[in-house]
């Protein structure tokens, strides 16, 4: 265990230490662009889109990494460590603030459209989209609308509130056809992500070939909202073990 701890270390800071990634403009609709960070790994078998969760976005991108504090946007290097290119979903040119019924709009789905078709065209692999706490809204409506487009689907810390526009229950789930994980904390205390209501999400899966709900306990130094990032809701302190069950699914997805 010991080795594996230090040989996923030593990836990560290989890859902090010589790789970086850049920033996209994609053209997405008329007169609109949306930001995305693209960061390719050695030998990539697979894509990940990251949705971030709040009004969406990752932050400045300094010495070609991306600074958002979101969960997703500050594990995007154990993400390239274990062996996946990255795509971080922004905002368009016309929002500052991608909210809950924004992320479920034709124009959202539009967007992520022509921003999977750019990031295809990146890398021919397989994509996944990943998204967390209000990302997963966005991740969810994107897999019901293009499912031969995605190989799969990761939720984590899934909005699960019906008061909440396009919370993942109240979504079209039975219309998702690729497999599915659902990551969540055990002590989640944001009330739109109750970990009670995240068995919901699994029922609805009903059409999905593999569906796992995977519940987690670890981390540590939970701070601030407890929606926010630095919370039990966002992984604090067990980044690196969050990222590792889903690289793991994703490689070998089973029940």
């Amino acid at each position: 265990m010991a080795r594996h701890l230090l040989a996923t270390l030593i990836a990560l800071c290989a890859c902090a230490a010589h790789a970086e990634g850049s920033l996209l403009s994609v053209p997405t609709r008329g007169g609109v662009t949306t930001t995305v960070f693209w960061e390719a790994a050695p030998n990539a078998r697979a894509t990940v889109l990251l949705f971030p969760g709040g009004g969406g976005g990752f932050g400045r991108v300094e010495d070609g990494k991306p600074t958002g504090q979101n969960f997703l946007v500050r594990s995007e290097g154990y993400f390239i460590a274990q062996g996946f290119n990255v795509a971080v979903f922004g905002r368009p040119s016309d929002s500052q603030d991608l909210d809950y019924a924004d992320r479920i709009a034709e124009r959202h789905l539009a967007d992520i459209a022509k921003v999977m078709a750019v990031v295809r065209e990146k890398a021919d692999v397989p994509i996944w989209l990943v998204g967390t706490s209000r990302g997963t809204v966005s991740a969810t409506a994107a897999a019901i609308r293009m499912p031969d487009q995605i190989a799969g689907l990761v939720l984590s810390s899934s909005v699960v509130s019906a008061k909440k526009p396009g919370a993942v229950p109240t979504q079209d789930l039975a219309a998702i056809t690729v497999p599915t994980l659902v990551l969540h904390h055990s002590k989640d205390a944001c009330p739109v992500c109750d970990p009670q209501g995240v068995p919901a999400i699994l029922r609805g899966l009903k059409n999905a070939p593999v569906k796992k709900l995977q519940m987690v306990s670890g981390g540590d130094n939970p701070s601030g909202n407890v929606c926010e990032a630095l919370h039990w809701h966002g992984y604090i302190g067990m980044e690196r073990e969050a990222v590792e069950v889903i690289a793991a699914w994703i490689r070998a997805p089973a029940d």
